[in-house]
Parts: structure tokens; sequence; C-alpha cells
């Protein structure tokens, strides 16, 4: 494919801000071409009469993507793309039908049966079964769906780990990428879920967590495509936060298929495991808090719960993502971040571990301890807010009424700290959300305030509402 890969490999060219050596475009170009064509349906092959045509199919499925994944649509694998298209994920499309067969989108009955018939060597066999089993109970309990385990003989759902190519014209491309996939309902293959034993499959947060990619498969052995909403667990990434439930979406979807049965809602002593919704931050609720604030590079990032909000100087565009989407090993929540600019160097804080990234690449030997690390005494839990100022090296790390400095050359707190906020920031208040440093200013979040500050006179210089930096109307 001569034609696409050249115009791949000049729009990955003028997308980088970051030098890269051809062997790293080619493979970059590469993955934008198989990721294209494997999950929204860019067809294999064209020809040089048809070069404009390819290029418009290439940038609209490009555009697609971006769409689907809620990020800037450019139609040009910049940065960004690159990095969702990394990320480990369900094998399933994201457009069209996935994973198509003969019968239609749902079953003909509501009671079902499933079998297992190998078993990943990662973990213990009672694990799995239970595991496989919890993954059934989470989508029975939100619909009139029922499901019966077998051991022998046939079976509607059939579970199995494979390597390679296994013969359903979907092979597994090795560790990370496709972690499974799952069939339509039907006969024969329909409704089966293959997950690739290249993976370590685990029951805790290492590698992938079984029961977490066994729900989200069944969802689509019931009918369900992927859903865009990143609260979703039929979102396509592989996010996983520990807590496994399902959204209102996904039980939309699956009582839109089958019904929904009350009684299951009421008749069992048990609730059922679902709750609402996550909430996604709004940019432009005027209660709007968030729990971190920091630039990364010239774009500001807001962080809110296992999200964060993304402004460019132009205030134009704010992207909503998952923040394990672009930092999987930060993983959901941030306490506070910061930058450090000259070194390209960005800390995420959650609880009494950090993290540091390159740009978006992690750095070697994280996550480390707070405490050993930068000597906080035992009592802090977790870090509130912190920046660092660029002039003097110093870093600000606010915990509850206090705050410490920290000086990124010498390694070490400097003497005398612990201090009042309120001594030294008057004005913000006893205790701070998040920081920022901008053109020598810090801008303090406090509620659902933002304070501009002057370091250097020590004064306020104008009261801010939190999503000030967004085009609110």
């Amino acid at each position: 494919m001569p034609t696409l890969t050249v115009l791949l490999l000049l729009w990955a060219i003028g997308s980088y801000s970051f030098p890269a050596t051809s062997d790293t475009h080619k493979q970059d170009v590469d993955m934008v071409q198989n990721y294209l064509q494997k999950y929204y349906n860019l067809e294999r092959g064209t020809s040089r009469s048809g070069e404009q045509k390819s290029s418009d199919l290439v940038a609209e499925k490009l555009k697609q993507m971006q769409k689907f994944f809620g990020l800037k649509v450019t139609g040009k694998p910049d940065a960004e793309t690159l990095n969702v298209m990394k990320q480990p994920r369900c094998g399933v499309p994201d457009v069209a039908q996935f994973k198509s067969t003969p019968r239609s989108f749902q079953w003909e009955r509501t009671h079902l049966t499933y079998r297992i018939t190998n078993y990943t060597p990662d973990l213990p066999k009672k694990d799995v079964d239970h595991m496989i089993e919890k993954a059934f109970e989470l989508w029975s309990n939100v619909s009139v769906l029922t499901f019966t385990k077998v051991f022998e003989g046939e079976a509607d759902i059939l579970i199995s780990f494979y390597w390679r190519d296994h013969r359903d014209n979907s092979p597994f491309d090795g560790p990370g990428g496709g972690l499974a996939h799952a069939f339509l309902p039907g006969k024969e293959i329909g409704g089966d879920i293959h997950f690739d034993e290249e993976e370590t499959w685990t029951n805790d947060f290492r590698n992938y967590n079984l029961y977490y990619v066994a729900a989200h498969e069944l969802g689509h052995s019931l009918g369900i495509n992927h859903i865009h909403d990143i609260g979703s667990l039929m979102y396509p990434a592989y996010i996983y936060y520990g807590d496994i439930q399902l959204s209102q979406k996904d039980i939309k979807a699956i009582n839109a298929l089958y019904g929904e049965h009350k009684e299951k809602y009421f008749g069992r002593p048990k609730e059922p495991q679902v709750t609402k919704e996550p909430q996604v931050p709004q940019a432009c609720d005027t209660k709007l808090t968030f729990d971190a604030v920091t630039k990364v590079s010239r774009d500001l990032f807001f962080f809110k719960n296992r999200f964060f909000l993304r402004t460019d100087d132009s205030q134009q565009e704010v992207d909503f993502n998952g923040i394990s989407l672009f930092w999987p090993l930060v993983g959901a929540g941030v306490d506070a971040a910061y930058e450090i600019a000259i070194r390209n160097e960005v800390f995420f804080f959650r609880g009494s571990k950090y993290w540091a990234f390159n740009g978006d690449q992690p750095k070697y030997g994280y996550p480390r301890d707070i405490h050993s690390s930068f000597g906080f005494p035992g009592k802090v839990k977790k870090i509130d807010a912190a920046v660092h100022q660029e002039e003097t090296g110093k870093t600000y790390f606010f915990v509850a009424n206090k705050y410490w400095r920290y000086d990124e050359y010498k390694k070490s707190m400097d003497t005398g700290y612990p201090k009042a906020i309120i001594r030294d920031f008057p004005g913000i208040g006893k205790k701070v959300d998040a920081v920022f440093q901008n053109d020598g200013f810090f801008y303090f979040f406090c509620g659902t305030r933002q304070y501009q500050f002057d370091p250097k006179t020590k004064r306020i210089l104008s009261l801010l509402k939190t999503n000030s930096w967004f085009n609110c109307k």
C-alpha cells in the first residue's frame, strides 16, 4: 500500500513536536494503518489513480476515531492520537458490525448457557471460574437474562484462551494491543469470547484484570457495541479502576435488547451491582472544583476524579478524557501535579505515592514514596496541591493548612518548613485544592474560587471562577 504509507508518513512527520527517527515514524505509520483497518474499517489496498480518494478516506477514518475517543478532531495522526492507539484495548471494532455473524444482534431466548473450554495458567482455575461467574452476574442483575454454566458439550457462549492465529479471522497480536474479542449472538461461533493467552491475566491491578475484560466482552456476546463514554464498561480502551460496575448507558443498552425485569431489582435481598454513571466534568459548571491543575508544555490540564480537562492557549478547545487513558500507570484520581518545564518532567501524586513522566512516557523506577523521596513526616498521608516556581527552582507542596518548600536542585526540603498557608499566601484561605504557575503568577483553586496571586508582593491580584480558563459564555 505505497500511497497510504507515504501519506501517513508525511502526516506523522508533520505531527511530531519531538525528535524521532525514521524507524520510529515507520512504526507509527504501520500502527495507524493497522489500527484504522482493524477498528474503523479502513479498506486494504489502493491504487495510484485513487490517491486523493485514499487520502480523504484515511483522514475521515482518523477523524472518526478522534471523535469517538474525545480527542481534538484533526484528521491527522498527532501525538495524542498515537498515544490512544498504543493503549491496550478490546479487539472488537468501534464501527460497523463487530465480528459479524449471520444472526441478529440479540439472542432469541433469555436463558443462556456458557462453558469455559480451557484455562489460562496465569491464575488458579477457581479464580478464573469465580471471575467469569461474576461477569455473568453483573449483566444478569440488571436484565431479564439468566445464565447457567455447563461443563461439557454444547453451550451458547464458549469462553477460551488462544494464541495468535486461532482460525476465527481475528488473530491476536501478542502482548498489549488487542486483549480479547467476542462475537455477536448466533449459532456456531456466535457469542463466543476469546482471550489472548499471551497477555498476563490477574485478579488485581497488575497487567490485565480478567474479571474486567470478561465483563466487557460479555457485553459484546449479548449484542452491545462499544460505547464512547469513558465511564461505560463498554468503552473500548482498557481502563481498570478497581471498581467494576455498569453505567446507566450500559444498562440502557442491555435493556433495549432484552427488556428490564423489575423483580430482579426488588425481589432479591442483595442490591444489584449498579451505580450512577460516573460524572464527567462539565467545563462550564459554575460549581466546578478541581483536584489538581498543572501546565504540560503550553496546555493546561485540570484533574477531577478520574477525568481530566485539557485546554490550549486559545481556550477554544476543551477535551474530556480518562486519566488512565493517557497515564495508565497513574490510574484513577490525582491529588496533585506539577511540571518542571526545563526538564520536560511532569509529576503526579496520589496518596503517599508519586509518578514521574517525560511528556507522556513514564520514567523508570516509579512510583516512589513521598516520605523517602521528599522527606515528608509520616503523618502526611497525601499532597493537596503542588506547584513549581521556575525562577527559583523551588516546588511548593500544600498539605492541609500548611505548606512545604522543596529545592529541586539540592533535592531537599528548605529549612524552617512547614509554614502556615495564611502567613505567606494571605487571603486565599487555609486550604488549597489545586495550584499552578503561569507568567510568574500562582493561580490557587479553593473550592469554586480561583485566586491570581503574585508571589513577589504576596498579594491577590484578582478573584476568578474555577472555569475562567474555558470558553464559557
